[in-house]
This record gives C-alpha cells, structure tokens and sequence, in this order.
C-alpha cells in the first residue's frame, strides 16, 4: 500500500470521525448549556477548517498532486498527534 493511500485511509477511517465525533460533543455540550462559549465557537471554528483542509488533501491525493513524501509526513504527524492525544493541530503546524 502506497504512502497515498495509508494516508487516504488514516484521513478517512480515524481523523476525520474523531473531529466529527469532537464537533457532536462540543454541539451536545451546547445544547445542555443553552449556551456557546468563545472556547466552544473557537474549538468548532478550528475544527471546521482543520477538516476542511483534510478535504483538500484527499482531493490532492485523487487528483495525484501529492508526492509519497508529503504523504509520509503527514502521516507521521497523525499519528504522532494522536499518540499525544492533542485534540488541537493533530500535529499539523500552520504555514
């Protein structure tokens, strides 16, 4: 299996439910509360792009605009995100 599709498959079989499952507890959260703070607007603002940029990889990766190495990294800092369980960046820096 090629860097591509580990990458492919980790993106859609872990990272983008758990930000999925994340935005469903921040929503619950709210509808007990009544209420949203700025964190939980914050929280769901970042993950909104987060997985929007998830979305543009997966689209690079079918378009074939991705190398093998870019893949690998990324998978790297997955999986290094979640081995620290950092609900945050899942170990992607901003440009």
């Amino acid at each position: 299996m090629s860097y591509a599709q580990q990458l492919q498959e980790l993106i859609t079989k872990s990272v983008i439910p758990d930000i999925d499952e994340r935005l469903d507890e921040i929503f619950q959260e709210i509808a007990d509360s009544k209420e949203a703070s700025i964190d939980a607007k914050d929280e769901i603002e970042d993950l909104r792009e987060f997985k929007a940029d998830l979305q543009d990889v997966l689209e690079d990766i079918a378009n074939n605009d991705i190398d093998e190495d870019e893949c690998k990294e990324l998978i790297d800092d997955i999986l290094e995100a979640q081995k620290g369980d950092d609900e945050d960046d899942f170990g992607f820096e901003e440009d």
